[in-house]
């Protein structure tokens, strides 16, 4: 057997996510770049008029526009595909870009969602200011209270949809008991119910939802897996057909991705798997050191024994073949809304600013940002409190970071 031959018949889908980040399905010798090209063309060139009626035939190696799809675009999508673990991924122009089309791909009019009701700001405004529009009603179940979900689960619903962790809560849904929750009144209602997750806080180095029947895998690639606050993206990752179904929605709603942020993608992939471990690590000692302070009413961090769900976390994350509890920690601190500005304001490491998951640790205020603008009665359904500080730890060094906050805290005693 020839080199070639004997180094194509490895299987990328059982290596390492670094390994799968870094070369794809490329594991044999060919003439190509390292860097794969940026294909910056609106346009592409047929070989003859024939090519139009084998793209509307459905040829996949024939480009026409790149609202429609892209070289460079498509290598950041096989890439995707397989560090989630999916058999398709398509990559979009941002984050909602990436939930909306899911979720009109998933969902009609006189259609239903149910959903756990902690979720990103914009989710929420989508579901309560958006979908109601396309005929698309959404109820909510606790996910401490998953036995609900048959009674609110009927004939109308096609999709269920949840993230976890949570933004900015950093509370817990278990993957496992709402798969089974779900499938169970699957089976009542007679028809097949999408099971949608956000997995954006856990990324997929942590946190593997395809493993327990998840249908559909979306995470902002703006955030980790894109990792450096340059870019803006979103992935949609699951099986060939729903894929299909999403890429028209993106297709005719505009939602396309770029082929220059397909580009900085697949570098930052790269370094995927170094970067997300250093935050996990990052993050918990500094969660750990928080929780000492006297400034601080509580840490929020999954990898916390005093997390009331750290358990769920452990099973779903950690024990389930993840890497860590990831890089977000969430803090309240004395003196509510006026102490968190005081403390987010002090600080000199960490930068105030309305993001997460970049090499720098980014900080900001729920009710000034995700959150802004929310009634009472919603923030206590999100569980967010005006004096609480959402932290996406970086990769500085911990020290500095620690300090960083130690000092700022100490301005409130003064």
């Amino acid at each position: 057997m020839s080199k070639r031959s004997a180094v194509k018949n490895l299987n990328p889908r059982s290596m390492s996510v670094a390994t799968r980040a870094i070369h794809g399905d490329q594991l044999f010798p060919h003439r190509a770049p390292v860097a794969p090209p940026i294909v910056q063309s609106s346009t592409y060139r047929f070989d003859d008029s024939g090519d139009a009626l084998r793209y509307a035939r459905g040829d996949p190696d024939v480009y026409v526009y790149t609202r429609y799809h892209n070289p460079t675009v498509r290598t950041a999508e096989e890439r995707l595909a397989l560090i989630m673990e999916s058999e398709k991924a398509l990559l979009l122009a941002s984050g909602m870009a990436a939930i909306s089309s899911a979720i009109l791909a998933g969902a009609r009019e006189g259609d239903s969602i149910v959903s756990t009701p902690a979720l990103y700001g914009g989710t929420y405004r989508l579901f309560r200011d958006i979908l109601p529009r396309h005929g698309i009603a959404v109820r909510y179940v606790r996910p401490d209270h998953l036995e609900q979900m048959d009674a609110l689960i009927d004939a109308t619903t096609r999709v269920v949809y949840f993230e976890t962790p949570t933004n900015p809560t950093l509370g817990l849904v278990d993957i496992e008991a709402l798969v089974t929750a779900v499938r169970k009144a699957e089976r009542r209602v007679r028809r097949k119910i999408l099971i949608m997750i956000d997995n954006t806080f856990a990324t997929s180095l942590n946190q593997h939802p395809f493993r327990y029947g998840v249908d559909v895998v979306i995470e902002s690639a703006t955030k980790y897996l894109g990792g450096h606050s340059d870019i803006i993206a979103g992935v949609v990752a699951g099986s060939k057909d729903f894929i299909a179904q999403t890429h028209t929605q993106m297709k005719y709603y505009g939602g396309c991705a770029d082929p220059f942020a397909a580009f900085l993608l697949l570098r930052s992939l790269k370094t995927f798997e170094l970067r997300v471990a250093r935050q996990n690590e990052n993050a918990l000692t500094l969660a750990r050191t928080l929780e000492l302070n006297p400034g601080v009413l509580r840490v929020l961090y999954p990898g916390l024994p005093s997390h009331p769900q750290h358990e769920i976390a452990r099973k779903q994350m950690v024990d389930a073949g993840g890497r860590g509890y990831g890089g977000m920690v969430t803090i309240e601190v004395k003196g509510g809304l006026r102490s968190a500005v005081r403390v987010t304001d002090a600080l000199r490491v960490g930068v105030n600013a309305m993001s997460l998951g970049g090499t720098e640790t980014l900080v900001s205020i729920p009710v000034y940002s995700s959150h802004v603008q929310m009634t009472a009665r919603e923030l206590r359904r999100h569980g967010v409190t005006p004096g609480m500080i959402r932290i996406s730890v970086g990769l500085e060094g911990i020290l500095d970071i620690v300090r960083d906050f130690e000092a700022s805290l100490a301005k409130l005693h003064r």
